[in-house]
């Protein structure tokens, strides 16, 4: 997207200013694509006969691969993935399936910022198409979790649906990392990015895809966890004809009423360090973080939680949606005590101007959802409450009129970020297999007419090693299966 500009505004110069921060369009371009490719001489000759054929629509730049390996089992020794990009988002005991040869194609689309350095590009909307020489007809599109680039579901998607013979898309949204924010020249610029991306890659994976095997999918789904999933949510809304169907791994929602992010989070910096100081007032900020959203029984993860994601999500979101809250600063004060001028801590999304809703508006779910829908999310998720987010978007679908299309699983002991299960054996699940077997009952539903498991909270099995509980789950407690392997 273009990025702004000395003479735009004040404001607008200052999200160029340098970051605060010290932690970790929809039509195809028509300009022609630089393109490299090669092969490698260990992988049997004939499936790369039609590598130097292969252009992505709209793609400014690309470069192709005939790989032995797909997934990471072969792709981090070749170099054609990121193990930073993806690391934190699986448990230790997750399966990596192998025997997957095919194409790869990295590239990127035209865009003016320049926050993904991957391969050395200095360029956004980056991404990567895999199709794998068994190919079963369909093709499964990915949009990146956080910030990340477009490799961070290679792990924990990509290896398991190539493995299963999709073609496989992922894009990086158009824009990445911390300082996300200074993408674009208006409030939700970057995040309003975000689905255009992923709608401009549908388009350009299906044409690709028809190229390589001389059809187009029969099949396209779209899958993705955290904003990953909200950006599921967005296209089924918004490009229902894209798509069969998606699974939506908790998903973030974004309502210009709240609830949102830009809600509980201040409630939640404000109450979190009087509890953990304890002594007088500790049991009334422990309530106020229940009623932020934090259910009783997840206060252990929550001094993780403080310190890497509540404060910094706060600040970098409230700064592309409400720059103007800190004045001349950029995504505000890490952890600021109460009382500080502009302090995140402080924020009231309620009060503030009605342009802010108007941003928020601009990236804003419905619940009007035009094919099926799976949504899974943990119970003791402490970055994005299950009761503030996937319960109000499940009765947001059911409102308009749209439950039909949808299933919905509570996952009883699934946390945000699926490698805390391994700090916490004894009380977390991951929810890696449950979107694998998500998926699976998808494919039923649209494949055999089979109607998935009803909605509802899934139990946490007791008496289960850390390797089946990395593989296994049931979307049916009274019917316990392992995840459907390739």
């Amino acid at each position: 997207m273009r990025r702004p500009t000395f003479r735009s505004s004040p404001r607008l110069w200052r999200r160029r200013a340098p970051a605060a921060v010290a932690l970790a369009a929809l039509t195809l371009a028509t300009a022609p694509a630089t393109a490299t490719a090669t092969a490698a001489p260990s992988v049997p000759g004939g499936h790369c006969a039609r590598l130097a054929h292969l252009r992505v629509p709209g793609a400014e730049h690309q470069q192709a691969a005939c790989l032995g390996e797909l997934t990471t089992a072969g792709t981090v020794a070749s170099g054609h993935t990121d193990p930073a990009d993806w690391a934190g988002l699986t448990p230790k005991d997750l399966a990596v399936p192998t025997g997957v040869p095919g194409i790869q194609i990295d590239g990127y689309f035209p865009d003016s910022s320049t926050t993904n350095t991957n391969h050395g590009w200095q360029h956004d909307a980056q991404f990567v198409i895999r199709m794998p020489d068994r190919w079963n007809g369909g093709l499964v599109i990915a949009g990146t979790p956080g910030n990340r680039e477009q490799y961070a579901n290679d792990r924990a998607i990509a290896d398991w649906v190539l493995a299963r013979g999709y073609a496989y898309a992922a894009t990086d949204k158009g824009n990445t990392g911390l300082a996300f924010h200074r993408d674009g020249t208006a409030p939700g610029d970057a995040i309003v990015e975000w689905n255009d991306r992923v709608t401009q890659l549908t388009r350009a994976a299906r044409a690709t895809i028809a190229q390589r095997y001389h059809r187009p999918p029969t099949r396209t789904l779209v899958t993705g966890m955290s904003n990953g999933g909200y950006l599921v949510r967005w296209q089924l809304e918004n490009h229902p004809e894209l798509y069969d169907g998606g699974v939506d791994w908790e998903g973030t929602l974004w309502r210009a009423d709240g609830p949102n992010l830009l809600d509980f989070l201040p409630r939640t910096l404000r109450a979190y360090p009087v509890y953990a100081a304890g002594g007088e007032g500790a049991e009334e900020a422990r309530e106020a973080m229940q009623d932020a959203g934090f259910p009783a029984g997840s206060e252990f993860l929550w001094p993780y939680h403080h310190k890497v994601y509540w404060d910094l999500t706060q600040r970098i979101y409230r700064e592309e949606l409400d720059p103007e809250y800190d004045g001349a600063a950029e995504a505000g004060t890490p952890y600021c005590a109460t009382g500080t001028p502009g302090c995140d801590t402080d924020y009231d999304y309620a009060s503030r101007p009605d342009e802010v809703r108007r941003a928020v508006e601009r990236i804003a779910l419905t619940g009007r959802i035009g094919k099926p829908l799976m949504t899974l999310h943990g119970t003791l998720d402490a970055l994005l409450p299950i009761g503030q987010d996937s319960d109000v978007y499940a009765r947001m679908v059911r409102e308009a009129g749209r439950g039909g299309l949808h299933r919905y699983y509570r996952i009883e002991g699934g946390t945000h970020a699926d490698s805390l299960v391994d700090a916490f054996p004894d009380r977390l699940r991951p929810l890696t297999p449950c979107h694998r077997t998500a998926f699976t009952a998808l494919e039923d539903w649209l494949g055999k007419g089979h109607r998935p498991p009803a909605s509802g909270t899934v139990a946490l099995p007791a008496g289960q090693d850390s390797v089946t509980l990395a593989n296994t789950c049931s979307l049916d407690a009274g019917k316990p299966t392992a995840a459907p392997r390739p």
